[in-house]
C-alpha cells in the first residue's frame, strides 16, 4: 500500500505558502517541486493547469489534491502546502482551499497514481488530521504529522 511518507520529502512541505489565485498557487507548487525534486517549475505548473481544466481537484472542506503526470518523473512524489490565505478553487463545496497536497506521477503510472491519490485523499478527509495540519506551526511539524499518520494507523 502507498504511504504518504513514500510520496513526500521534508523539503516538499511548505507552511504559509502565499498565492492569490489558483494559477499563482500552481506556480508556487511548481517552484516547491523544483526545489525539492529538481523538476522544471514551469512544466509542473503547466501540467497542473492542464489537468485542472478537466475539473477542479478541490474536493471540499478547504482541501485540494491537484495532480498531474510528467514524462520526466521516475516515481510518484508530492508537495504539501498550507496556504496563508485560502484560494478560490471551484471546489465541489465552493469553499476556498487552504490545504493542498500536490501529486506528480510518471506518465505511465496509472495504478500507482490512483493508489497515491486514494492514500492522500483518505488521510486528508480525516477531519482530525486536517485540523492538526492546519494548526501545526512549522514545516517539520507538518511533515511529522503526515509521515506519522501511517505509524498511528498501523498500531
Amino acid at each position: 500500500m502507498t504511504e504518504i511518507s513514500d510520496l513526500l520529502v521534508p523539503e516538499a512541505v511548505v507552511a504559509g505558502m502565499s498565492a492569490s489565485t489558483k494559477k499563482a498557487l500552481f506556480q508556487q507548487l511548481g517552484a516547491a517541486a523544483a526545489k525539492a525534486y529538481g523538476l522544471d517549475a514551469g512544466a509542473v505548473a503547466a501540467a497542473l493547469a492542464e489537468r485542472e481544466r478537466l475539473g477542479s481537484t478541490g474536493f471540499g472542506g478547504g482541501i485540494a489534491i491537484p495532480h498531474a503526470k510528467l514524462d520526466s518523473l521516475k516515481r510518484v512524489c508530492g508537495v504539501f502546502a498550507r496556504l496563508s490565505k485560502p484560494v478560490d478553487f471551484a471546489a465541489i463545496d465552493d469553499m476556498p482551499v487552504d490545504v493542498v497536497f500536490m501529486l506528480l506521477s510518471p506518465t505511465g503510472a496509472g495504478a500507482e497514481h490512483l493508489k497515491a491519490l486514494a492514500c492522500v485523499s483518505r488521510k486528508l478527509r480525516d477531519r482530525a488530521i486536517a485540523a492538526k495540519l492546519r494548526g501545526a506551526a512549522t514545516n517539520d511539524a507538518i511533515f511529522a504529522l503526515l509521515a506519522g499518520v501511517e505509524a498511528r494507523d498501523a498500531a
